[in-house]
């Protein structure tokens, strides 16, 4: 079997290498006498096919007027939320991160678990967390491949008990917001080369401004720096979904993103939030300096405060006036979605 083959630019993003590329084959759905009771712990959670994720959390002094459920990106793990995670705890929010299934030190590791797993984790998970606190306002947030998730587990038939999300540079660059020659060659790959590793060596894309941390993730051990074609497959099959399922979001949504971001183009984004109901609650932030990794670059307290703020009140602006450039997103439908436009901004309620 090839392995770590760098790949050229072009063949890259025809294969929608996103940042790292990890991950493989679809890893086989549990049979039903695998069942059992989830439980959340202090360092994991076992979900109902036993399955053992580790778990990080930055918990406030007292008790937390929201709670956060944090999903990392393709590649990375729950370690990716560290520093938003103790900013937002130290402002009142308990913030819980678990690595998904394949990633870190999540089973299965390099391997893709696919959409049904993925989502059925997090309604788990988020159950458990209900039990611990209550009725306090619950949210999603999802970095990348980890919005993707959000947004397909809201809009399932089983959703999780949450009463909102953020959504940082959603993966919702679907097969058809991609030229005909790209989707040709991620069919033709994922058919005749399913094994194929490839890594980004060829990739000529800036993540982040904040060098050091990209650096870091290089020589992080729990971060996938290879990929075979079939998880890219499985990755794109995620992205679908997220882009159609936009359409049926019903719950209060926080967009993020980045004027700079390589890695998921401006396009998909515009066709998102299109796709949102007019009666969704919905911001936009808009960062001019930003990058894909927006929670991590050298400006990432400008997104973390707009997050801390938002989760208590929806219907106030962006302290870091990202929202006033929303329209750069959607300039035609940017004051509809309740995203401020500097004309003002529409309110949109708060949380529960």
């Amino acid at each position: 079997m090839l392995k770590h083959r760098p790949v050229p630019p072009l063949i890259a993003f025809g294969l929608l290498l996103p940042l790292w590329l990890g991950g493989c084959a679809v890893l086989p759905s549990p049979g039903p006498a695998s069942h059992q009771a989830p439980r959340l712990a202090r360092a994991h959670f076992t979900a109902s096919d036993g399955a053992v994720l580790p778990v990080r959390s930055w918990l406030p002094q007292g008790e937390p007027k929201a709670v956060m459920v944090c999903l990392h990106g393709f590649n990375d793990y729950s370690r990716a939320f560290e520093p938003p995670g103790r900013y937002l705890g130290e402002h009142g929010i308990a913030v819980y991160a678990y690595d998904q299934r394949g990633f870190g030190l999540a089973p299965g590791r390099g391997r893709w678990a696919g959409i049904e797993a993925y989502t059925r984790d997090l309604a788990e998970f988020v159950a458990q967390l209900r039990k611990r606190h209550g009725k306090t306002p619950l949210y999603l947030l999802g970095e990348s491949m980890g919005g993707a998730v959000a947004l397909v587990a809201l809009t399932s038939s089983q959703p999780p008990d949450a009463d909102g999300a953020i959504l940082s540079a959603p993966a919702v660059w679907a097969r058809d917001t991609m030229p005909w020659y790209q989707r040709a060659l991620l069919s033709i790959a994922a058919r005749t080369l399913p094994e194929l590793e490839l890594t980004g060596s060829g990739l000529k894309v800036q993540a982040s401004d904040n060098i050091p941390m990209l650096i870091g993730l290089g020589r992080d051990p729990w971060v996938i720096k290879a990929t075979r074609v079939g998880a890219i497959a499985g990755l794109a099959d995620l992205m679908d979904a997220a882009q159609q399922d936009a359409a049926k979001l019903d719950k209060p949504v926080l967009v993020l993103y980045g004027a700079k971001d390589e890695i998921i183009p401006q396009e998909p984004i515009r066709l998102m939030l299109d796709k949102l109901p007019k009666t969704t609650p919905t911001r936009i932030g808009y960062y001019e300096g930003g990058y894909h990794l927006l929670l991590r670059d050298l400006g990432a307290e400008r997104p973390w405060a707009d997050i801390a703020a938002w989760t208590v009140d929806h219907a106030g602006g962006l302290p870091s006036g990202a929202d006033l450039k929303a329209a750069a997103l959607r300039p035609e439908a940017a004051e509809a979605h309740g995203a401020w436009t500097g004309q003002g901004g529409a309110a949109v309620g708060k949380g529960r």
